[in-house]
């Protein structure tokens, strides 16, 4: 590769247009893309070409994204960007030994999740699933205290590798729902043993996905965000340790401290399986 010389000014010049009334972290966080945005550049001599190439990449991601859908966060997804800084957070927020470990939201999530009661079923037309009674208990990690009114929201993808609202056939909040914590701290509900699904391959994600030659596939697991007035919100994922994807996710989440286990249930007709999964969470004075 030829080597040129560029004008050994222009980035400093760039960041130091920032004016005195910038927010001292958005002139860190800035100053520090602008200069390893601008190095990239020059180290790979980026063309026009290709740099609309990544343009337009962006702006696809843009027009597909909803309130349904993130399509921006999915392609920060495949490259590791939303673990990492996932990661990043988490050891900032809580450097203490134990509380569940967070995953990411992924781009699935619905801010409008109907709300359910304790018991109910969140299946509706899945006739191929194995049904689970998933539950557990949410409790303070420091003083193990359980914490009453907690809201466990969940959400998880069809036996067809597909969440809600990608599928026209599936019901509106099908296999998703919001449950509330009762005195004693516990949640229990209905669902199904989650499949392995591929990245949809109709926007950039799954289209970077194929140039860089990777596989698509998600490991098989259900999404929980846990929320409470006093406490840090949680947000993670719970993966099946049977997974065939477990150590080569496509979007690199997984943790060890999040595999679980689904067991035989007896006696009850409404599912043959099931899956206990207390939850600890972390005090906002923490």
């Amino acid at each position: 590769m030829a080597t040129h010389t560029y004008d050994p000014t222009f980035t400093d010049r760039v960041i130091n247009a920032m004016g005195p009334k910038t927010n001292s972290r958005l002139r860190q966080l800035m100053a520090g893309f602008i200069r390893h945005i601008h190095d990239f550049a020059r180290e790979n001599e980026l063309t026009v070409d290709e740099w609309m190439m990544g343009v337009k990449m962006i702006n696809w991601a843009g027009q597909m994204s909803d309130d349904k859908r993130n399509e921006g966060q999915l392609l920060c997804d495949v490259i590791g960007l939303e673990t990492l800084v996932d990661e990043i957070t988490y050891k900032v927020a809580s450097e203490a030994d134990a509380p569940t470990a967070t995953a990411i939201l992924g781009p699935f999530f619905r801010a409008d999740t109907m709300v359910r009661q304790n018991g109910d079923s969140m299946v509706t037309g899945v006739d191929d699933g194995e049904m689970v009674f998933m539950h557990g208990q949410v409790i303070d990690y420091k003083t193990k205290k359980p914490i009453p009114g907690t809201t466990v929201e969940v959400w998880q993808a069809s036996t067809n590798g597909l969440y809600e609202q990608q599928d026209p056939n599936q019901v509106e909040h099908n296999l998703r729902g919001k449950f509330t914590t009762d005195e004693n701290g516990r949640y229990w509900f209905y669902c199904i043993r989650p499949t392995p699904y591929p990245v949809p391959g109709d926007g950039p994600a799954g289209k970077l996905l194929e140039l860089l030659d990777r596989h698509p596939y998600r490991p098989a697991h259900i999404h929980i965000l846990a929320t409470h007035e006093g406490y840090k919100p949680l947000v993670t994922q719970i993966f099946d340790r049977q997974d065939q994807y477990l150590t080569n996710d496509s979007v690199f989440a997984v943790k060890d401290s999040l595999i679980v286990d689904f067991v035989p249930r007896e006696g009850d007709p409404n599912a043959s399986l099931e899956l206990a999964y207390d939850v600890k969470l972390v005090p906002k004075d923490s």
